[in-house]
């Protein structure tokens, strides 16, 4: 029990560093009076609002042309029940392994390299999943299958290295700001594509009969494709005017004095235990955070509403309803990372307040069994209460305990450490996610 208090006991060594300590020599750290307050810029925080958006919108519009997925693999059933939980499989144990691996041996100096790497993988990944709409349209499930897996495995290396190289570069600008707007950004990737679904069911005249459903369409994968790789090059664009910027605009002490700390960490591999040991609240809470949010997707896919689809809008029928609900979600997800930059909300300065809010999320889990799963009788009957109660208020929950997590992380640890930490708590997200992905399977069966 004593070792328990003295675990979640506040310790020296866990207080926010405003004024890092400096090193006894004087010569080697940054000075915290000279680049602990940066500048805050309307432009930079647009790029890492957009390299947000970038990081996510791919894997997004994988998830909207899941139907022209299921199209293409129609005729072989192994295929068509197995296509989804091999692209799960496969983008979790790629992205994780990348993630571990990047955050262990991250460096200072790469990050840039990194960012750029998996910005040209994910333009050319998606380039060609553009282009095998039409020229590869009439091979056999089994190559396509294969071709399929090849590009998610590309995908999800460049996701890996993204979220570390981004996460661990943005914290070197010293701007908790600028990490919201990535949180913000990768918000906006999850709202637009349910928008887009929506609208492209909708678009469609209600007549009966058969008829192809607009997103198993050809020409819908091919957009949806195409959009991913316009988004990726802007990213790509941007980032490097930010590279440039940066680099013409560092003083020449500042300069040297980066070049000083940054040969201190070369070639070293990052402590991950002394960092957790640092950020274990935080850290604990957002590996929580993103393990519970992973569950709702099984159950948002099979919730309808309680109206009679025959006899109601078409807002209501399981075509558009279910894009509805996602829609909530990540609607309350963008509301929620955004709502970290009010100061009397933050957290940041509590993180054992944070880990407490991450365990009552759990909360929500036996919310969405009183909704009316698989079209059976629901114990509340309101659509009201599954998508503004349920839906809206999860997503909200996890964009803000989300946010605060990647955002406060930088005040538990010196200047030296930030780039450090901010690869570190990416993989934590990223652990989150993997460990949420492989418990949602105990719900299928719901």
């Amino acid at each position: 029990m004593d070792r328990f208090r003295r675990w979640i006991s506040p310790q020296t060594g866990y207080e926010p560093l405003e004024h890092p300590p400096q090193d006894d020599e004087g010569s080697h750290l940054i000075s915290s009076q000279t680049l602990s307050e940066p500048r805050f810029s309307r432009f930079e925080y647009g790029v890492f609002f957009l390299l947000g958006v970038s990081m996510l919108w791919a894997w997004n519009m994988f998830l909207a042309a899941a139907p022209y997925f299921y199209h293409r693999f129609s005729s072989d059933e192994w295929a068509a029940a197995h296509y989804q939980s091999s692209i799960l499989v496969v983008s979790t144990i790629t992205n994780l392994g990348s993630s571990f691996t990047l955050a262990k041996l991250q460096k200072r100096s790469p990050y840039p390299k990194l960012i750029t790497v998996s910005l040209l993988i994910n333009i050319v990944i998606f380039t060609l999943l553009a282009l095998s709409t039409g020229l590869l349209k009439n091979t056999s499930i089994g190559l396509y299958f294969s071709f399929l897996m090849l590009m998610v495995f590309g995908t999800s290396l460049a996701t890996g290295m993204n979220q570390v190289g981004v996460f661990a570069y943005v914290s070197g600008f010293g701007r908790p700001e600028y990490t919201q707007a990535i949180m913000a950004g990768q918000g906006l990737a999850g709202v637009l594509p349910c928008i887009v679904q929506i609208l492209s069911v909708l678009a469609v005249p209600d007549k009966t009969g058969e008829q192809e459903v607009p997103q198993e369409s050809s020409k819908s994968a091919f957009l949806y494709f195409i959009t991913s790789t316009f988004v990726s090059l802007s990213a790509l664009v941007a980032f490097g005017s930010l590279v440039r910027r940066r680099s013409n605009t560092m003083s020449e002490f500042a300069q040297s004095s980066a070049d000083s700390a940054s040969d201190l960490t070369d070639g070293k591999t990052v402590n991950l235990w002394g960092l957790f040991k640092k950020l274990r609240f935080m850290a604990l809470a957002l590996f929580l955070c993103f393990t519970v949010t992973m569950m709702f997707p099984v159950f948002t896919a099979k919730i309808e509403s309680v109206r009679d689809p025959q006899g109601s809008s078409r807002l209501f029928q399981p075509a558009v309803f279910i894009p509805l609900a996602f829609l909530f979600w990540n609607v309350g997800d963008l509301a929620g990372r955004i709502s970290v930059l009010i100061p009397q909300l933050s957290l940041t300065h509590r993180p054992f307040a944070l880990f407490i809010f991450a365990i009552a999320r759990f909360g929500f889990l036996p919310l969405y069994l009183l909704c009316n799963i698989r079209g059976r009788e629901a114990v509340v009957r309101s659509d009201f209460f599954y998508l503004f109660v349920v839906q809206l208020l999860f997503g909200i929950s996890n964009g803000y305990l989300g946010s605060s997590c990647m955002m406060g992380s930088s005040q538990w640890v010196t200047e030296e450490d930030r780039e450090s930490a901010g690869g570190f708590m990416s993989l934590m997200l990223v652990g989150g996610l993997a460990a949420g992905s492989l418990l949602s399977f105990s719900l299928s069966s719901v």
